[in-house]
């Protein structure tokens, strides 16, 4: 029944995928197709950044990957421009990715590695170890892992009292907060510092109630989010904030968001430059 509601196109791609897909076993993938921004970090800082033949938009480090082909965004993925990029590996999270888009990728025969995302140290390890894998190089995620345990020993966090909360924004419209299990919550803890929002989990509509309810100490921003509040000043507009002790101190903290977000090789340095700035 999925091959019926499949599109023509993507039957059309299907014979050249199948006969392919066994070379490229063979020699390597040569067209690989990433659709989870962390999974990009990891298959560039791995080597492979030359066979990545597309990327989805949250693909934005390195700099060098936001000139490839895109696909549209994680959330939202289709079949039909991945398979048109004619990869020969497509390497995705479960977190995202319909089952109905992956059944598409492998109705056509396209090596399709879908992953669990664990947001802590070691689940980045374990992520990187089953992308490299995926690539047919086992040594180099063992090597980049080893990285990554030299980068922990390095580093020294000191546990505080500071509350921090994180805002996702998008101009003042919708704005939510991250609750517990978030990327960001495990990224604040890690830091050092304890979430402001403790009551729920996942994400959820800021409200002015909210915000005076957890206090925080300190406000978390992807830098892009700040600018689209023009900037502290469009902040503190925001009703709730000025009666924080975050708002009445200004004590705002913006991050790159892939860099604070996305649990991947650049990890650690993003747990010691948030602990930073909150301490700041």
């Amino acid at each position: 029944m999925q091959l019926k509601r499949l599109r023509p196109t993507i039957i059309l791609f299907a014979a050249c995928l199948l006969l392919s897909t066994a070379a490229a076993a063979r020699e390597g993938y040569q067209r690989i197709v990433s659709l989870n921004g962390t999974i990009t970090e990891i298959i560039c800082a791995l080597g492979f950044e030359q066979q990545l033949a597309g990327v989805d938009v949250t693909s934005t480090y390195p700099a060098t990957v936001q000139k490839l082909p895109k696909v549209g965004h994680n959330r939202n993925i289709s079949a039909e421009p991945v398979l048109a990029l004619r990869p020969d590996l497509i390497l995705a999270t479960a977190n995202f990715l319909p089952p109905a888009v992956i059944d598409q990728f492998k109705h056509t025969g396209v090596k399709t590695v879908v992953l669990e995302q664990e947001y802590s140290v070691e689940g980045t390890k374990k992520l990187i170890l089953e992308v490299a894998a995926a690539l047919q190089a086992p040594g180099k995620g063992e090597a980049l892992c080893r990285q990554l345990d030299k980068e922990r020993q390095a580093l020294h966090i000191v546990q505080q009292s500071k509350k921090v909360l994180f805002i996702y924004a998008r101009g003042a419209g919708t704005m939510m907060v991250a609750g517990r299990e978030t990327p960001l919550d495990r990224i604040i803890t890690l830091a050092g510092a304890h979430n402001a929002a403790t009551g729920f989990r996942d994400f959820k509509l800021l409200t002015p109630e909210a915000l005076v309810a957890a206090n925080p100490d300190v406000i978390l921003l992807f830098d892009t989010g700040l600018q689209s509040l023009g900037g502290v000043n469009g902040l503190l507009k925001v009703p709730g904030i000025p009666q924080t002790t975050a708002g009445k101190k200004q004590k705002v903290v913006t991050m790159d968001g892939q860099l604070l977000s996305g649990f991947g090789p650049r990890l650690i340095q993003a747990i010691r430059e948030l602990s930073e700035k909150i301490n700041a």
